[in-house]
């Protein structure tokens, strides 16, 4: 029996898997496990062998594993297929987010779009997948490939289920995964285009400290706000007159940073001695993240050419950093992937983006991957998050048959 794509999804938008972010928490919302148990009773009910890499207290990455005709060890082909486990939170939602609600061809909740949506149509491939070889084929039929199914965690937050996932090849060889796959297809909401680069990012805080005092004598402190609002200006500048100027990638345009939180204070009657903010810096593909957050500092310190003023200023390590996806290496990945795209929907477009994924850990370890999946990134994260269902089954078709396929050379080229 095939996989009821609209039953399993309402199924995973039920159990909540809120990413803490971060943030310290008790409440029965967070973490991935109940999703993890979910997606293991289903292999095991399919009978596809499954694993549980365990990356945090409640936080498992979770394996399927099809064996194709040659073992990858003997030269067959590996193939990679990856989606995410965690959503992000519920504050603010005008529907109910653990509610699935199907109405006007769309299904609500929270992780719906993002990216439950596009497990769903890997879990509808890879069960296909999974009863037709159960069934004899013909002898002089193409070898099939070996298939992995990874349902990982923390992807909103840090990325540490790919990277657990890429240690389980390259620092500690086991039965699912003894060396690295020839191609990755990670899913997440692209509207069934592909994704072939995506920018990087680096996130940092930044303190600034000054001296409380009794606000009705303001003279006698050291106001951190105030000297916080002279590194906004800095870094707002920055953004708008100098990013531009460091060059523009042909599907992700230009660089970019935004100051997203600022606190500081302790009442309005004290002069306050401290101030924070938090710092995103979109990166293009290639760029390095470590390089970008020294210079966007180096440029605020220079500015204010004041060393007592940068003595009171305090830039933390990254708090998190990726590079981008690349679209240097993975075009005829692609090119497979769109014939199959085009077969079932009649167009194949590509495409860059300005957010992250999991694809950017998987390609700088070597492996050719592309982003692809059902839903918009217009609805991610929103407050009435859904996904369009007449999607889903498109997906998980072009999926079965990159998965039944392979990475054979296509037939042609569509939109190239």
């Amino acid at each position: 029996m095939p996989l009821d794509l609209v039953a399993t999804l309402s199924d995973l938008v039920a159990l909540p898997s809120v990413n803490p972010m971060g943030r310290s928490v008790a409440a029965a919302e967070f973490f991935e496990h109940r999703v993890t148990d979910y997606l293991q009773r289903l292999l095991i009910h399919f009978q596809i062998p499954s694993y549980r890499q365990p990356i945090a207290p409640s936080r498992e990455n979770l394996l399927g594993r099809l064996d194709g005709d040659v073992p990858p060890e003997d030269g067959g082909e590996l193939l990679l297929f990856e989606a995410h486990q965690d959503t992000v939170g519920v504050e603010g939602m005008t529907i109910e987010p653990w509610t699935p609600t199907i109405r006007d061809g769309r299904l609500y909740g929270r992780g719906s779009c993002d990216v439950k949506g596009g497990l769903t149509a890997m879990l509808g491939a890879i069960v296909r997948l999974a009863e037709e070889r159960s069934k004899p084929r013909a002898s002089d039929s193409e070898p099939r490939p070996t298939v992995i199914l990874a349902c990982t965690v923390n992807e909103e937050h840090g990325f540490s289920g790919a990277k657990g996932l890429c240690k389980l090849w390259s620092e500690a060889p086991f039965g699912f995964l003894r060396r690295a796959p020839d191609a990755a297809i990670v899913a997440e909401p692209t509207e069934l285009k592909i994704v072939v680069a995506h920018k990087g990012m680096v996130r940092w805080r930044c303190h600034t400290h000054g001296r409380a005092a009794h606000s009705s004598n303001p003279a006698l402190g050291d106001n951190a706000i105030y000297r916080m609002a002279r590194v906004v200006e800095l870094l707002e500048r920055y953004a708008r007159e100098v990013l531009p100027r460091q060059g523009e990638h042909p599907l992700c345009g230009r660089p970019t940073l935004s100051v997203g939180t600022i606190a500081g204070g302790s009442g309005v009657n004290t002069v306050p001695d401290g101030c924070t903010i938090e710092i995103d810096h979109r990166l293009l593909p290639g760029d390095d993240p470590q390089t970008a957050w020294r210079r966007t500092i180096d440029y605020v310190s220079a500015q204010l050419g004041d060393a007592a003023a940068v003595q009171h200023i305090e830039h933390e390590p990254p708090l998190m950093h990726s590079g981008g996806l690349s679209d240097e290496a993975n075009g005829a990945l692609a090119d497979r992937l769109a014939v199959a795209i085009h077969e079932v929907t009649g167009t194949a477009g590509r495409i860059g983006v300005p957010f992250g994924t999991d694809a950017a850990v998987f390609s700088a370890a070597g492996v050719p991957t592309v982003v692809f999946g059902p839903g918009s990134i217009e609805q991610a994260h929103t407050a009435d998050e859904w996904i369009a269902l007449d999607q889903l089954p498109q997906a998980s078709e072009i999926l079965y048959r990159m998965m039944h396929n392979g990475l054979g050379a296509p037939t042609a080229s569509p939109h190239r």
